[in-house]
């Protein structure tokens, strides 16, 4: 599962849905889903995300399930 940060980025720049989406080349309902953790950005939609608020993408993006668990011994 992979939860996302976009909602709180998004307020701390004082940026309405719209506005990031028309920044981001998407649908204001393409920032919704993405909030609301219905839809997981794409690899460049994350890229950008990150982009614009400038940061990593792992700082918006958080997986949290077994397999990244897994990961954390090597």
């Amino acid at each position: 599962m992979i939860r996302n940060k976009v909602h709180e980025y998004r307020k701390k720049f004082g940026l309405t849905q719209e506005q990031l989406a028309k920044k981001l080349g998407v649908t204001r309902q393409t920032i919704i889903s993405i909030e609301q953790g219905k839809y997981v950005a794409s690899l460049p939609l994350a890229l950008k995300i990150a982009r614009l608020f400038r940061v990593r993408v792992e700082d918006i993006f958080i997986m949290e399930d077994e397999q990244n668990d897994r990961f954390r011994n090597f």
